[in-house]
């Protein structure tokens, strides 16, 4: 009993030092960038991650099961953002859609069935009529969410998001980006589940740097 307890000790400390030498060893450049200087976080003692991202994107679509996998493993000290990206006027819409249901509290439950519904039903979410009608569809007065969509506090955060879309030089999705400091997508990293791959080791890296 006693060699089988001390052997998997000493397995788990080979673990986590193998993790700490991965995470040391991503190559600055190749499947990520560092920010330079660095931006302030707004998640406290909480490892920030920000998900850029666009409802019509279809790389952004795939990444979306390997994210909420990621999600559910992830340490308490992870706190995600999720910013939508603008590209074009045409992207505001989704943009506005995200905030108004973020603004009603829906988004936690549409937030997946909007791509779903957009990339696999072909329901033009882009649409504002076909938003309303299918809010609707899933219980949300159709009103209260015209109202919101169209008022003065989405407007803010759309503004507050392309704000946010230069301060992080975004310049595609989807895009990472970790505790303030670094970047990483899906065309860096080399596909959705190597740029998740790469946000697992950098939250590692962020979460090493910080003063104890």
């Amino acid at each position: 009993m006693k060699h089988d307890w001390l052997r998997n000790w000493l397995l788990g400390l080979a673990l986590a030092a193998c993790a700490a030498s991965a995470a040391a060893q991503l190559p600055v450049g190749r499947e990520f960038t560092r920010l330079d200087p660095p931006r302030p976080v707004a998640t406290g003692s909480r490892i920030e991650v920000i998900e850029f991202f666009y409802y019509g994107c279809p790389i952004c679509y795939e990444t979306q099961p390997l994210l909420s996998r990621w999600l559910t493993a992830a340490p308490e000290y992870v706190a995600l953002r999720r910013v939508p990206a603008f590209s074009s006027e045409n992207w505001e819409a989704f943009a506005k859609l995200y905030y108004t249901l973020e603004e009603l509290g829906q988004i936690a439950r549409l937030h997946w069935p909007i791509y779903d519904n957009f990339h696999f039903d072909g329901v033009m979410l882009n649409d504002q009529k076909v938003m309303a009608d299918w809010v609707a569809r899933n219980g949300i007065d159709r009103q209260k969410f015209v109202e919101t969509y169209d008022s003065a506090g989405v407007q803010a955060k759309v503004s507050q998001g392309r704000e946010m879309m230069k301060t992080y030089d975004v310049r595609g999705v989807p895009t990472f980006v970790v505790d303030g400091k670094y970047v990483t997508s899906s065309r860096l990293a080399g596909g959705t589940r190597q740029m998740m791959h790469v946000v697992d080791e950098l939250v590692k890296r962020a979460r090493q740097e910080r003063p104890d």
